[in-house]
């Protein structure tokens, strides 16, 4: 088994995914309300490390009888896809390549049809007249090939028929070696929008810390709201309203409020995300957090930047480490209050601040997934809000 990512991959990897984020041009959403929302299914979700991955995988079944396929979760992401026979071009993956010829539910989608037209990127035909998709990421990985229906298996008990995706036969990955991904965003052929009839507008996700531990995705609602969770209001951004929105109001380091002006966080909008690694802050509010964050941390040694990482320390020969309590407020009461897995990103020889500052005050504030870790994060997209709840993992 192929060790997991290095920091700097992963790192390295975050970076191209937040400035795919920042440069996203609009699209539209067309996500139904839904008439469920009494049934839910729930999925083990695991980190990617045995993928090579800094984001989370989730078991799936494509196909009649089903074929099984690790896959990245990601709600930055509208269009589910994985990697298919006959391949021109595929990126190894841990799982054998999907077989379409295997499948008695599988279908091409046709060109000149309603779903082919309603791509983000301008859909090309193939000589057999099938719909051709293409998905562009910046760090220049793609998937392209047949956008295609067949059924999905979420659970034994929990198939979608005709479900959507994209069947990749010419693939460049640079982001591990998961199977494909399956996307959670608010466009018409995320998985959310095509199961919102059956199970509603909502889902749920607890993203594990570390390899052991099993968190999950949960698509739908048992109609009540699980045990304290606190809500802040859902956004909706006119420039790219696929994406989840929220309003960041606060920081607190060491339970007392930082002094940053609420035009700081009212300039830059502040999106929730679960396929970056690390939270960007506006610099204004970064750097007060940073300089905060070093005060409470005088008595270790600090260490060379790294990367993206700036507030670094060399934590060896330290029995007990003790960092400061780090709290983000949302609009409405949300937060998350983070505990040192949220806080630092670890390694055997240094310990790092797991923020960074963007470097201009328009840009995306983004809410990544090492501060959503073990937290149940509630997506109510029905009621327009997002919910945080602690101890979410098992």
């Amino acid at each position: 088994m192929d060790a997991k990512p290095s920091h700097e991959q992963i790192i390295i990897s975050d970076r191209a995914r937040v400035d795919s984020l920042q440069n996203r041009l609009s699209t539209a959403s067309n996500i139904a309300a839904g008439r469920g929302g009494l049934r839910a299914v729930s999925i083990p979700a695991h980190t990617g490390d045995f993928v090579r991955s800094g984001n989370y995988i989730v078991n799936v079944g494509i196909g009649t009888p089903k074929q099984d396929f690790s896959v990245e979760f990601d709600t930055g992401s509208d269009l589910s896809w994985i990697q298919c026979k006959p391949c021109n071009r595929c990126y190894p993956q841990n799982d054998p390549l999907f077989d379409p010829a295997k499948s008695s539910t599988y279908s091409s989608i046709c060109c000149g049809s309603a779903e082919c037209a309603a791509q983000p990127n301008p859909p090309s035909c193939s000589g057999d007249r099938a719909c051709r998709y293409q998905v562009d990421y910046a760090d220049k990985s793609r998937s392209s090939g047949n956008f295609s229906r067949n059924t999905l298996t979420l659970s034994p008990r929990d198939q979608l028929p005709n479900f959507r995706f994209g069947c990749g036969d010419h693939n460049r990955w640079f982001f591990g070696q998961a199977a494909g991904l399956i996307g959670l965003g608010r466009g018409a052929s995320s998985l959310i929008s095509q199961a919102s009839q059956k199970y509603g507008a909502i889902f749920s996700y607890c993203l594990p810390s570390i390899a052991s531990s099993t968190g999950y995705l949960s698509v739908g609602s048992t109609g009540s709201a699980p045990a304290g969770i606190r809500y802040t209001p859902m956004i909706r951004e006119a420039s790219d309203s696929s994406l989840y929105y929220v309003k960041l109001v606060a920081i607190k380091v060491g339970g007392k409020k930082l002094d940053i002006k609420q035009k700081v966080f009212s300039k830059a909008r502040t999106l929730m995300d679960s396929g970056t690694v690390i939270t960007r802050l506006p610099p204004a509010a970064y750097s007060a957090m940073r300089a905060v964050f070093r005060r409470h941390m005088v008595n270790y040694t600090a260490a060379p930047a790294f990367q993206i990482l700036d507030t670094c320390y060399n934590l060896g020969g330290h029995k007990v480490v003790k960092v400061p309590a780090v709290e983000l407020v949302f609009d409405g009461g949300a937060s998350l209050n983070l505990d040192l897995d949220g806080i630092m990103m670890a390694d055997p020889s240094q310990a790092c601040l797991a923020f960074a500052g963007n470097s201009n005050d328009q840009q995306l504030s983004i809410i990544g997934n090492t501060q959503q870790m073990k937290f149940t994060v509630v997506y109510d997209i029905s009621n327009q809000r997002i919910g945080f709840g602690a101890k979410g993992c098992s």
